[in-house]
């Protein structure tokens, strides 16, 4: 068996240098923010901000998909199968009740 000391030491190790990298940020970026300096470059800005945006346009999507899932095994009672397939969204009623009764049709042929 391992001595358990190596664990402590390791996880110390660890706090230690997240301590000392907050020291270093405190250090060098916050007065730099303070005095009105960019803290990163026009380049670093750029990417920073098309991360956010496929960050968003990502959990939007994800929570569109996620949505229907959700719902429907809801409406399930937990019972019955999970696996839900995504269906069409119409917006009109009259073009949802037209694209049932085309898939009826084929269905019956």
């Amino acid at each position: 068996m391992r001595n358990p000391m190596s664990m402590i030491a390791l996880v110390f190790a660890m706090i230690l240098c997240l301590l000392l990298g907050l020291a270093v940020v405190g250090v060098v970026a916050i007065p730099a923010r303070r005095e009105g300096r960019d803290v990163l470059t026009p380049r670093g800005e750029d990417v920073v901000s098309r991360v956010k945006e496929r960050t968003e346009a990502a959990a939007t999507v994800a929570k569109g998909r996620t949505g229907d899932l959700v719902s429907s095994t809801k409406a399930k009672g937990r019972t019955g199968d999970l696996v839900s397939t995504p269906k069409a969204k119409v917006a009109d009623p009259a073009a949802r009740r037209d694209a049932d009764q085309t898939k009826e049709t084929r269905e019956a042929t």
